[in-house]
């Protein structure tokens, strides 16, 4: 079979709170982001590797907080006192900034206009506060003054919850079979899961065929590292 062109067309994730899945890996962190008005000092960091649902997440935050959301990279040409003035900021991948001072200095700063007029923050990261590296003293102890939320590893109704969203917003309906096949072979993580639903997507274009067990086979098959 001929193979057809395929093009990268915008992939729509749902953000919603009803698009959330809450397993065992996820609960207790649910569960405090969804308490926020009783977080300790108004700040909390939600910690979870890549693709574990912290985008999504602040995204169900930022409904029930009315709060705004923007890239620790982006905070040096914020209008931090405007942005403070909100009432309610998450700032994503906030670990990234140690050793960008201008950056730090900027978080820096939000963190302390929040604290003066009641406001509350929610910062994202890979990683605990303490293992971030941060340059700036002040900052460092404010933010791991933080308390934090932690999303596990996936366990296995997570991962196929996590799978089915994936192919979702892709547009992509799949059987329960696929996401059977694919929890028991692929690797462990929501990386991998996004990963491994992007190749079957692009395989599927390129081929013209149907999503399903036979392709999914080939697209581990091809890439051994996808697979345990």
């Amino acid at each position: 079979m001929a193979r057809q062109l395929a093009f990268d067309l915008p992939v729509r994730p749902a953000r919603g709170r009803a698009a959330f899945f809450v397993a065992p890996a996820n609960a207790l962190a649910v569960q405090q982001i969804e308490g926020w008005q009783d977080w300790p000092a108004r700040k909390m960091v939600l910690i979870g590797s890549e693709g574990s649902g912290k985008t999504h997440l602040v995204h169900v935050w930022a409904d029930l907080a009315a709060a705004e959301v923007i890239h620790a990279r982006d905070l040096p040409q914020a209008e931090l006192p405007a942005l403070a003035a909100h009432g309610a900021i998450a700032v994503e991948d906030a670990d990234r900034i140690a050793g960008r001072m201008q950056a730090e200095d900027a978080l820096f700063h939000l963190h302390n206009l929040l604290a003066a007029e009641g406001g509350t923050l929610l910062m994202t990261a890979r990683r605990a506060p303490l293992e971030w590296g941060l340059q700036l003293p002040d900052l460092a102890s404010r933010v791991q003054a933080a308390a934090t939320a932690h999303l596990a590893p996936p366990d296995d109704a997570l991962l196929a919850a996590v799978l089915v969203k994936l192919f979702a917003d892709r547009q992509i309906a799949v059987g329960p079979d696929l996401i059977g096949y694919l929890v028991g072979r692929m690797e462990r993580s929501f990386s991998a899961a996004a990963e491994t639903v992007a190749a079957i997507d692009r395989e599927a274009l390129a081929s013209g065929r149907k999503p399903g067990l036979r392709l999914a086979r080939e697209v581990l098959d091809k890439d051994p590292g996808r697979g345990d």
